[in-house]
């Protein structure tokens, strides 16, 4: 299993963001390719995705931001193909993603995950993530 950062945007890539994203959100449209490219252009954001045998198995978000008080990180829509899930994927995604964000002098990492995500808590757990007590607040303007 190969994970790396995109730094370009294919037709593979598309094709497979189509097939991953309805498996993270029912809610959200798969990202288009200029969408995708956006992404993939900005300076604060990394999308890694994991792939074996040119097959995209699954992909994450890591955003690395300077803030008044220190280099910080946050990974957002992490999301494993069904087909892939207990294979290490995860693991892989989130391990590149620590790797990357404390060579870019990131503080802190942070995450959000819905409690019905057993499998991914428990992975979050095992790689030294903690829970922390905190209210998340979301404001859709």
């Amino acid at each position: 299993m190969n994970v790396e950062v995109c730094t370009e945007v294919s037709d593979d890539l598309v094709e497979a963001m189509a097939r991953l994203v309805p498996q993270l959100s029912s809610s959200s449209p798969p990202p288009t390719a200029a969408q995708l490219q956006e992404i993939v252009d900005h300076d604060a954001c990394f999308l890694l995705v994991a792939t074996e045998d040119n097959t995209f198995l699954g992909s994450m978000t890591l955003v690395v931001f300077p803030i008044p008080t220190g280099v910080r990180a946050w990974i957002e829509d992490v999301v494993v193909d069904e087909s892939a899930r207990g294979k290490g994927v995860g693991a892989a995604l989130n391990t590149e993603a620590i790797s990357l964000a404390e060579r870019l002098g990131a503080k802190s990492i942070d995450l959000t995950s819905r409690p019905s995500r057993e499998a991914a808590n428990r992975l979050y757990q095992r790689l030294g993530f903690e829970k922390r007590e905190s209210s998340v607040y979301r404001f859709m303007g």
